[in-house]
């Protein structure tokens, strides 16, 4: 069915509206480069509508008949030849009683940016228009054309000395065959090949998977991590803090880290020296901060931001969602990656499936989140709502203390009963529930192990870990550590062939 065509009434309905960013009212125009400027600047600010025949006031001035046809011309020529890439707008003539107004409708433009033929972009500011001049914009906007990506832009400065070689000689000897990937190519050559340099410098996807210190060259991609005991950020007081740097497989680590120890854990059904489940599942968190270090826009110098309060934990990426995409899109599993090469490299160092997969799974896991796009702030937040039942509150004058998290204040009201009842029986009570709380994922690993010795790749496939780093800190290293877990090659610790098998106290522990 056709489009109803417009009326003066309902014209004159709009007109009432005034002007805003999708309208704008000009009485006439005396050159296509003027034209042309307004053009750009709607199919760069997601379309708008041009009324030609109205005062800035809203009153209708009106046009001619001849008015119309040499406004027609204009508007051909300057859509088509002053405007890169061209745009196609739609026009009407409505009939008023003051006389004829051509409304322009200009599509929301699939090629951005756009720019006059002066090379100018423009872009809607409210209800007037603004030349883009800021290089941080104009790299974004060029981003969402599909022009540039924030991934592969070298890093000036940078050579492969400022690479971790080994970790990624370790990456290439796991993920990659000599068929597809000759290592015996040189360094720069491999990193070329790889997309993760350009036969000079590293590019940001090779800085930040395998550089030996990204904060030197991009202080800004880091995380800010903080932990308060309320509900506002505008609260002086806060229970933790950490700034995270490092490789992104480092910043996830202590990022997820630093989320789980300022949750609580729930019994739920589980025995009494079980140490609980984590409040929020631990894959929901995973797949948001995958999301945030992945997807995050790279040509915004800002952090990440990890706010945790008593009732929600804030994810905060820099950059809103790309013009394709809608929350409700995302929501569904449709993606749009920002960074291509990144991500490529990315689902082999971190818990990340590509696809458009990880908010959906997040969702399923936790429905309990909330996905605010922000245009305006040019940021995208996960919100995760805790669960009611577990904050902590004591009315208007609660302390610090009063706020923590569970598990401190279990900690510190064990620590009184020991004190106060210095007993045998206690001590070993604290000690069987200390060490119940720290061996939660070490209790695992001896379970994987069972009553034969396994190699690191035999173990993380019994875990269903991918991430190696993760592994050793949370796993392997605390196992060893506790005399759970022996080396079979304890005088060559880093033999290829070493393998991990349980110690009399780890059976005990099975026991």
């Amino acid at each position: 069915m056709s489009e109803q065509p417009l009326t003066e009434a309902t014209l004159l309905t709009r007109i009432a509206q005034g002007e805003h960013t999708r309208q704008q009212f000009k009485r006439s125009f005396h050159n296509p480069d003027a034209v042309a400027a307004e053009l750009a600047a709607f199919a760069n600010s997601g379309g708008g509508t041009l009324l030609i025949g109205v005062a800035d006031d809203g009153i209708i001035t009106g046009l001619s008949a001849a008015d119309v046809r040499q406004l027609n011309q204009m508007l051909s020529n300057a859509s088509s030849q002053h405007v890169r890439p061209p745009v196609h707008p739609h026009t009407e003539n409505v009939q008023t009683h003051a006389g004829l107004v051509m409304v322009v409708t200009v599509p929301n433009g699939l090629a951005k940016p756009y720019l006059d033929q002066q090379g100018r972009i423009w872009v809607k500011q409210g209800a007037d228009k603004r030349h883009v001049t800021a290089r941080e914009e104009l790299q974004r906007m060029f981003q969402r054309g599909g022009l540039v990506y924030a991934d592969v832009v070298p890093v000036a400065g940078t050579t492969s000395a400022d690479l971790d070689e080994p970790a990624f000689r370790r990456y290439l000897t796991q993920h990659f065959s000599a068929d597809t990937t000759p290592t015996e190519l040189p360094l720069d050559a491999l990193l070329q090949n790889l997309g993760l340099g350009d036969g000079l410098e590293l590019n940001l996807t090779g800085l930040l998977l395998f550089g030996r210190n990204p904060l030197r060259w991009r202080p800004a991609y880091t995380i800010k991590a903080v932990a308060f005991p309320g509900t506002r950020i505008t609260d002086t007081r806060y229970l933790d803090s950490q700034d995270i740097s490092g490789t992104l497989p480092q910043q996830y680590t202590e990022a997820l880290a630093f989320i789980k120890r300022n949750l609580h854990r729930v019994q739920g059904d589980q025995g009494f020296n079980s140490p609980g489940i984590l409040e929020v599942p631990e894959i929901a968190l995973q797949e948001l901060l995958v999301n945030a270090l992945v997807h995050r826009d790279y040509f915004t110098s800002a952090s990440i931001r990890i706010l945790v309060f008593t009732d929600r934990i804030d994810i905060i990426s820099p950059g809103h969602l790309p013009d394709s995409l809608s929350v409700d899109d995302i929501r569904h599993g449709k993606s749009n990656r920002r960074n291509p090469t990144l991500s490529e490299h990315a689902f082999r160092l971190l818990p990340y499936r590509g696809l458009g997969s990880g908010i959906p799974r997040a969702l399923d896991e936790w429905p309990q989140i909330e996905l605010i796009d922000e245009v305006s702030g040019n940021q995208f937040t996960a919100r995760v709502q805790r669960p009611k039942a577990q904050w902590v509150r004591a009315g208007e004058q609660a302390t610090e203390q009063a706020e923590a998290p569970v598990t401190e204040q279990v900690t510190e009201q064990v620590t009184e009963q020991v004190t106060e009842q210095v007993t045998e029986q206690v001590t070993e009570q604290v000690t069987e529930q200390v060490t119940e709380q720290v061996t939660e994922q070490v209790r695992r690993l001896c379970v994987a192990l069972g009553q034969e010795a396994k190699g690191t790749k035999e173990l993380m496939q019994s875990l269903n870990l991918k991430h190696r780093p993760s592994f050793l800190e949370d796993y392997l290293n605390p196992a060893l550590q506790q005399r759970f877990v022996e080396l079979t090659q304890p005088d060559s610790p880093r033999s290829p062939t070493q393998k991990y098998r349980l110690t009399a106290q780890g059976k005990d522990l099975l026991k």
